[in-house]
């Protein structure tokens, strides 16, 4: 099948299309390829995961439809990233029992609705929507349900050599919920044919969160499994780039998200709605550009 023959079948199944870029904005990609291989890697890690990305990113972008929200914002799925990552969160916390799965696409809908007055007001949270809706849910789970955990949260991760290839790579991984070495490389790749600057410099975003937190003591296990570092790419990614000083912009964003990170971590402060989640991430990068709108008013005065 050629990729025009592909273009003229997106085109004619826009739906199909705007979901596979919602879940490519994951990683700030709006390309559907990106997306269709962070569906392949999920569902590799699990069908659950996959089938609840699938159903919270349509629900997401389905309201946005029927709210008759912006259409190129739409098509460029920005409605779907957050809903996405509340469908795949809620089933690697929870056995999917039929309220997960209501939940699971209620709380895509609602992602959309909260991304959608974020936008209006021109504020850029990034996965805020996501974070929040995460957070209620879980507590309220967890005090309100007997619902037990899934398999892949209870799992005891498999001891294994340290390698830095596979630590950065367990980073992009973990973005999505996955701690599989195969998902964490196919979203690298993933990320890489969208836009290498934002692939490598995701990557590099990982080496020095994983090098800081080890330096801050974290352990060593959870480092390797990348559970230090993907908040690290995700901000790596944001400030990306072919300029010097994007470069030196990615530098500040991941020493905040990383210091932020292992702030919270260290202090189990947010274990009891289900841990940080992308959290470190938005306020590191949220930070970063505020520093960055004061340094470009002060060059300008």
């Amino acid at each position: 099948m050629t990729k025009k023959t592909m273009d003229e079948f997106f085109k004619k199944q826009p739906f199909i299309d705007n979901i596979l870029k919602g879940i490519g904005q994951i990683m700030l990609q709006e390309n559907r390829w990106t997306g269709l291989l962070f569906l392949i890697g999920i569902f590799i890690g699990s069908w659950e995961g996959g089938v609840a990305v699938l159903l919270s990113t349509a629900a997401g972008t389905l309201t946005a439809m029927k709210l008759k929200y912006d259409l190129s914002e739409i098509n460029a799925g920005l409605y779907g990233f957050s809903a996405a990552l509340v469908g795949v969160a809620l089933s690697f916390i929870f056995q999917t029992t039929l309220l997960i799965w209501i939940i699971i696409i209620l709380g895509g809908a609602l992602a959309a609705v909260i991304q959608h007055f974020f936008i209006q007001k021109k504020i850029p949270v990034f996965t805020f929507p996501f974070i929040i809706i995460t957070w209620v849910c879980v507590f309220v789970l967890h005090h309100f349900t007997q619902i037990p955990p899934s398999e892949m949260i209870s799992a005891t991760a498999e001891p294994a050599d340290y390698d830095d290839f596979l630590t950065c790579t367990n980073a992009f991984g973990e973005v999505i919920f996955q701690g599989g070495i195969l998902s964490g490389i196919i979203f690298f790749v993933a990320v890489f044919i969208s836009s290498p600057a934002a692939a490598l410099y995701g990557f590099a975003g990982a080496v020095l969160g994983a090098y800081l937190s080890h330096m801050n003591g974290e352990p060593i296990e959870k480092i390797h499994m990348g559970l230090f570092g993907f908040n690290a790419v995700l901000s790596a990614i944001v400030f990306s780039g072919f300029k010097k000083k994007n470069g030196l912009w990615v530098l500040i964003a991941v020493a905040i998200t990383v210091a932020i990170d292992d702030l919270l971590v260290d202090h189990n402060t947010l274990n009891e709605v289900g841990g940080v989640l992308t959290f470190p991430f938005v306020l590191g990068t949220c930070i970063t550009l505020l520093i960055q709108k004061l340094f470009k008013k002060r060059r300008t005065e």
